[in-house]
Formats: C-alpha cells, structure tokens, sequence
C-alpha cells in the first residue's frame, strides 16, 4: 500500500472578531465614557464649603448605570459569534 502525498494547506488565518463585534465595542465604549463624563465635576474650589451638587441624580444614579450598562455591552460584544448561521 502506498501513501498519497497530500499536500496540506495551512488554515485559513481569520480573525476572533467580526465588524459586528467591533461596532457594538465601539458603542459600549462610547457609552462607558459618556458615564465617566457624566460623573465628572460637581466639585468646590473652596474646600470649606460644601457644594450638594455632587450628591445630584446625574452623578449618583445615571452616569454609574450608564458605566454598567457600557460594560453589558462590551461583554456582549466580546460573546457574540458572527460566524453563526441563523436558523
């Protein structure tokens, strides 16, 4: 019995992420740093007078779920597989 030479090909060099996966890091980016922008500022210049303006809905409540949600976003972006056929 004799061997066939076969003649291997290397495989096929392709990268881990699409352009899908790429716009939503991008947006989930974006998104991350809107909420870092938002948190910034509400600060006094004079240290012995207190300014409530750090204590705000915008600094408290929105700019962190902004971050969280940035972050969701960028785990999404990071499982998604593009080479999945749909059903």
């Amino acid at each position: 019995m004799s061997k066939k030479n076969k003649v291997e090909q290397p495989p096929k060099q392709e990268f881990i992420f699409q352009k899908k996966n790429y716009t939503f890091m991008f947006i989930g980016i974006a998104c991350i740093a809107l909420g870092f922008i938002l948190m910034s500022g509400g600060g006094s210049d004079d240290p012995n007078v207190f300014n409530p303006e750090i204590y705000n809905f915008r600094r408290i409540r929105l700019a962190p779920t902004l971050v969280l949600i940035g972050l969701g976003i960028e785990i999404y972006a990071i499982l998604l597989n593009p080479h999945k056929k749909k059903a």
